[in-house]
């Protein structure tokens, strides 16, 4: 029986994916073989032995201990693209938020209660306190051209505007789904520097984080409108303050709210909406629990964030899957000592993500307990367990 201890609310629609004599989910488990969460925040959590796998119902892991986790051989998977198109519906609706004054307006007209006959005279004295511009013909610049991007870019090219985007790093899959009306900027600066409005796709990194800074701001022009539905941190909160104040920022439009940017004018806070559709929790859901049965059960890693996607074919009822650091002769010491053991081996994967690999063997027989300890006392090794598909 495999425990999962759940963090977060997860939808129905994933849970019931885990065969009941499987599998045994709940709140207080102990002992955990996996672990299934939203934006619980495990960074104060002691990981135990038993720990296989951590799933996130979404995209980001900041919530995640991930390089302890990827010291103790423990799997890190989210759930990439589930809910792009809940998250491209908001950033999209915030186009037009920060374009039209409609919060504004809709907050005025609650001021207008109980004035009876006067409510009519009354809208439309103040109507063009509300007023804003167009997004059709306007240029926007996308930052992040992963499947949220892609998306944005391409509804925003049917909207009528000029979309220009940049992403060094920009996957095959993602440039095949990119409309051809996007125009590629070749830098950073020359993205934004002719922007009417600038949206955010890029994960917190320490690379991303406070990137959009003084001088980034420097290069925009006055009364630029920015969209950031990605994370808070990639806005350096300072250096924002100081542009909206010299009108370089005309609306900064945020799903990140914190106590800095409540206490600014011309910023529009939402409270982390982005991902919140029933659709979407549900995609999530469904996405995340197959990837943690794929990995339980087989050893298919698809969608981790710190150990490299495998795949193996099974092609015996025995399975060793060994996650170790990558460096040399890890491979070699493992099926030595399989080798000296009589035992051999039918097929065999190994592959590496940054500085950890997953290496999965297919053995003729069955391994001793004694033999998985010893694979597991291979300095380097982090992590073994054995399949029998019987």
């Amino acid at each position: 029986m495999h425990k999962v201890l759940k963090l977060n609310k997860i939808a129905v629609e994933g849970l019931s994916m885990f065969p009941l004599d499987q599998y045994e989910i709940g709140t207080e488990t102990k002992d955990p073989d996996v672990i299934l969460l939203r934006s619980y925040k495990m960074h104060d959590m002691t990981l135990g032995d038993n720990l296989l796998a951590v799933g996130r119902a979404g995209a980001g892991v900041n919530n995640i201990p991930v390089e302890e986790c990827s010291k103790k051989g423990i799997v890190v998977f989210n759930t990439p693209g589930a809910n792009a198109n809940a998250v491209k519906e908001m950033t999209i609706a915030s186009l037009l938020l920060s374009s039209r004054d409609i919060v504004g307006g809709v907050n005025f007209t609650q001021t207008l209660k109980d004035k009876g006959a006067e409510v009519p005279a009354l809208v439309e004295a103040n109507k063009k306190n509300y007023a804003g511009q167009e997004i059709m013909g306007k240029k926007l610049a996308v930052i992040g051209l992963g499947k949220i991007g892609v998306m944005v870019a391409n509804s925003a090219v049917d909207l009528g505007m000029e979309v220009m985007g940049y992403d060094p790093f920009i996957s095959v899959e993602s440039a095949w789904g990119l409309s051809r009306a996007v125009k590629r900027a070749e830098g950073l600066e020359a993205l934004i520097a002719e922007a009417d409005y600038i949206s955010v796709h890029t994960p917190l990194t320490d690379k991303t984080r406070g990137i959009i800074n003084v001088d980034k701001f420097n290069c925009m022009k006055k009364g630029v409108r920015i969209l950031n539905f990605s994370r808070g941190g990639i806005v350096n909160n300072d250096d924002l303050k100081a542009a909206i104040e010299k009108d370089i920022v005309a609306r900064y439009v945020t799903d990140f709210p914190d106590d800095e940017l409540l206490n600014m004018k011309n910023i529009l806070t939402i409270p982390h909406l982005g991902a919140s559709t029933q659709e979407s929790e549900r995609n999530c859901a469904v996405m995340i629990a197959k990837e943690m049965r794929d990995f339980v059960e087989t050893g298919k890693i698809k969608n981790s964030v710190n150990y490299p996607d495998c795949k193996l074919d099974q092609s015996t009822d025995f399975r060793v899957i060994v996650m170790h650091e990558n460096i040399p002769n890890m491979v070699r010491q493992a099926t030595e000592i399989l080798a000296d053991a009589k035992i051999n081996i039918n097929e065999m994967l190994n592959k590496s993500k940054g500085n950890y690999s997953c290496t999965i063997i297919d053995a003729s027989d069955e391994p001793s307990e004694k033999l998985i300890k010893a694979i597991c006392a291979v300095e380097g090794v982090s992590k073994v367990r054995m399949l029998c598909f019987k």
